[in-house]
């Protein structure tokens, strides 16, 4: 890890503000917008480890807030994998040079903005779905462990099987705490997680929960469709500068 100075908690905390305007306007993960902007400033070893426990918290949040919903078999299933999965890519995570963690991330967050606006009309039936849960869980973790993004995977996967959003959501939210819970202690036994870095994650937490109402009022004062163009817009910039100026 490095050490940061006064600019680079700022440029966290940006980070972190635009990933909480994300989720408030649109419901998707911080860590689309987050990590790229971190990773364009630090090592992405950084971005990855300092967003695991805030989506810890906020994905237990949310599946509190859920309980009414129980997950399904499927979820389970891709939850399982996807934990599996998340522990492999964290030892890519410390192993895998700097460099190609952060092309990964480049070309993770080029994939999600291609998937988006590609906006292809693929159904996936439900039995076919099922089997192939454990596959899709073990690529979108070991996306998500190695580069801390794993929404071209995990999110089309679902997309793709047209969950209504009271299923979509303790879904999403199982997978992604069942990968939280397998890189937290892996990462500690690494070395990556000390006390300097659990305070910082849990400051994250301010950013992200207190600009959301941001991304919420922000949802209902432009168009859905000129904030997406705009956030895929940042995105992409953000991914060329990742693979062009390292």
């Amino acid at each position: 890890m490095i050490e940061l100075d006064l600019p680079g908690y700022v440029a966290i905390f940006i980070a972190l503000a635009l990933g909480g305007i994300l989720k408030g306007a649109t419901g998707m993960g911080a860590p689309v917008v987050a990590i790229p902007v971190m990773a364009a400033f630090f090592d992405v070893r950084l971005a990855v480890v300092l967003m695991v426990l805030p989506n810890l918290c906020t994905n237990l949040t949310q599946l509190w807030t859920w309980r009414a919903r129980r997950p399904d078999r499927l979820a389970w299933s891709f939850a399982i994998a996807g934990g599996i999965g998340a522990l492999l890519g964290t030892f890519l995570l410390v192993s895998v040079p700097a460099r190609a963690l952060t092309l990964t991330v480049a070309l993770a967050v080029l994939g999600y903005v291609g998937l988006r606006l590609a906006k292809a009309d693929f159904h996936l039936p439900e039995p076919l779905a099922r089997r192939l849960s454990p596959p899709a869980g073990i690529a979108a973790g070991l996306l998500q462990g190695a580069a801390g993004i794993s929404a071209p995977v995990s999110v089309s996967f679902l997309n793709a099987i047209r969950m209504e959003r009271g299923r979509f959501i303790p879904t999403i939210s199982l997978f992604f705490t069942a990968m939280c819970v397998t890189q937290l202690p892996t990462l500690i036994g690494f070395g990556l997680y000390d006390l300097h870095m659990v305070v910082l994650s849990a400051l994250a937490l301010v950013p992200l929960l207190g600009f959301m109402p941001v991304g919420a009022r922000l949802a209902r004062s432009i168009s859905a469709r000129a904030f997406d163009r705009l956030t895929l817009s940042v995105l992409v910039v953000l991914a060329i500068k990742l693979i062009v100026w390292p």
